[in-house]
């Protein structure tokens, strides 16, 4: 492994990421012989969010909110519609991402790496964890040979895996083990920022916590920076310093992880937040229920994509489409009525809205 590097206190980090209106949207194709672009899926509609050396920013939303292609956007897996990712690679300085071509792409990706959700079909069945593990050693020459071997089982021991397994396949190992191995496979280029795609989501709760553990333990060892996606509230709270919560491809909250949980200012926000389980048996809130469907990304309502799902929404929420502004320092809100709104946080309920 490379030298450990040394943790900067979160509050006077430098900003390793900068997200500035990110848009992603996918074209709707009609007809079989000469297909024609009949409309398009907004599926991330101008996102916006930092990220500081050394933090975590937890992403969450239900599903199909647009998390998972914002990090693959970031990563350039997909190609942005429009939109900025500055990113302050420690060879190349600050780069815009979105502009990058093939070339310089592949060398900021190896400051840039992902885990995967499926820990079964993000690993190749037919290579043995030395292949998997080096294979981004090998790709862009750093190491081959012994010194390459030296370097995976260096790697295994890092994840809490031991170095005679890397003859191994990836089916005699568990689903924890395998998320250790995609783990390490992440960290063989001493990367800077490291995308958590759901990497719990498919595992048994008790070894969800040993993984979560061991990604806080790497991040410190490391000074690695998380944007951990998830729709689990209970992990993201765990793991993150901030949080970030989208719908239907939005930003519609983005706090530190005490403020957000504790003084929701976005009723989206508020409903998600009554799901989360107590664990005081005595603190029982009733779950908000969201009455109606999830807004169609293809064919978003007018104003705020929310408002017909909102129990305080007026005529102002079905015209104007709010923007993400800061209420309190570091705690951003895209809601016309968040000023006036008092909501529910996990600390159980408090008085109802003005």
């Amino acid at each position: 492994m490379a030298n450990v590097q040394t943790a900067t206190p979160l509050a006077t980090a430098p900003t390793l990421l900068q997200v500035s209106d990110l848009k992603k949207h996918f074209p709707i194709r009609k007809g079989f012989f000469s297909p024609k672009t009949v409309g398009y899926v907004r599926a991330v509609d101008g996102v916006s969010f930092y990220i500081r050396q050394g933090e975590t920013l937890g992403l969450v939303g239900e599903s199909g909110c647009g998390k998972t292609t914002t990090g693959r956007l970031i990563m350039r897996a997909y190609e942005p519609t429009a939109g900025e990712i500055w990113f302050d690679d420690r060879r190349m300085g600050r780069v815009n991402v979105a502009d990058l071509d093939r070339h310089m792409l592949k060398e900021i990706r190896q400051n840039m790496q992902m885990i995967f959700q499926d820990p079964y079909s993000s690993l190749n069945p037919r290579m043995t964890l030395l292949d998997i593990v080096g294979e981004p050693l090998l790709v862009n020459k750093i190491a081959r040979g012994q010194e390459l071997q030296d370097r995976v089982a260096d790697l295994l021991k890092v994840v809490g895996l031991r170095p005679e397994y890397m003859t191994r396949y990836p089916h005699a190992f568990s689903g924890g083990q395998r998320q250790r191995i995609g783990v390490a496979r992440a960290l063989a280029m001493n990367p800077q920022l490291v995308i958590c795609d759901e990497p719990v989501s498919a595992l048994d709760v008790s070894i969800q916590a040993q993984t979560l553990n061991l990604l806080q333990d790497l991040q410190e060892e490391f000074n690695l920076t998380y944007l951990f996606v998830s729709h689990d509230l209970s992990v993201v709270e765990h793991i993150s310093d901030r949080v970030a919560v989208m719908y239907v491809g939005k930003l519609v909250e983005h706090a530190t992880t005490e403020k957000l949980f504790l003084n929701p200012l976005h009723p989206y926000t508020e409903a998600l937040l009554s799901a989360v389980p107590k664990p005081d048996p005595r603190s029982r809130t009733e779950p908000i229920v969201l009455e109606g469907d999830v807004a169609d990304p293809a064919n978003p309502p007018s104003g705020c994509y929310f408002h017909p799902r909102c129990r305080y929404a007026q005529e102002v929420c079905k015209e104007q489409t709010p923007h993400l502004r800061e209420i309190m320092p570091e705690h951003f809100v895209s809601c016309h009525r968040a000023d006036e709104l008092t909501l529910v946080g996990v600390a159980g309920r408090t008085s109802s809205a003005a």
